[in-house]
């Protein structure tokens, strides 16, 4: 398994962060969450599902479902425990990526092997299906988890998500006329996308350090 590493290796917290289903580890939208993340001490190691890897071969394969993505967050989670010293390890990640991390999260918690979960963007039902809930496991999620959550997602709103009966594990984020990228609006809303994606690694950090 390739893992895409950055940050410093004596980082107090590690953050293994999966993409989301159409965009690479290395698309112009993962890149840019790195960096305020790197800046904050957070090291970052990035990963692929084996179907996104297939397209670097020219096989273009549709996103499974993401439960049979689970096995492969569990290889990734243990390519990362054997690479060498972590810190404490975060995982998580954009989207899809957040999501299959949450399904395994409670058992590699269980273990000792993670300290929390972070999920930038969480796909809470597909786009205009408000009635086709993907939040059946988060109800009694018990690892410390984090969402980052443009408050106009439409794959969940602010108005939206807090009737939802999440964990109490779960904090929820608010970043201002985000989209389902964090973007913002900035005409509407006065803010730029790095300083919504600067709010967001300011959260991740203050979570990392309250986890570890």
């Amino acid at each position: 398994m390739q893992l895409l590493i950055d940050g410093d290796d004596d980082a107090a917290s590690t953050f293994l962060m999966a993409h989301g289903a159409g965009a690479a580890m290395d698309s112009a939208g993962m890149n840019a969450l790195v960096g305020p993340l790197v800046s904050r001490g957070i090291r970052v190691v990035r990963f692929e599902f084996g179907y996104m890897a297939a397209r670097r071969d020219g096989v273009r394969k549709p996103p499974p479902r993401a439960d049979t993505l689970a096995p492969e967050y569990r290889d990734a989670v243990a390519a990362v425990r054997d690479a060498g010293p972590i810190g404490s390890l975060l995982i998580g990640g954009k989207s899809m990526g957040g999501r299959v991390a949450s399904m395994v999260a409670d058992e590699l918690a269980d273990l000792g092997y993670i300290d929390g979960l972070v999920c930038l963007g969480y796909p809470f039902h597909p786009p205009e299906k408000p009635e086709q809930l993907r939040t059946a496991h988060l109800h009694e999620l018990r690892t410390p988890t984090l969402i980052c959550q443009g408050t106009r997602d439409p794959f969940g709103t602010r108005d939206e998500v807090p009737g939802y009966g999440l964990s109490p594990a779960i904090e929820v984020h608010w970043l201002e006329d985000g989209d389902h990228d964090l973007r913002p609006r900035k005409a509407i809303s006065g803010r730029s996308y790095a300083e919504n994606l600067a709010e967001a690694a300011d959260a991740v950090a203050a979570f990392a350090a309250r986890v570890r």
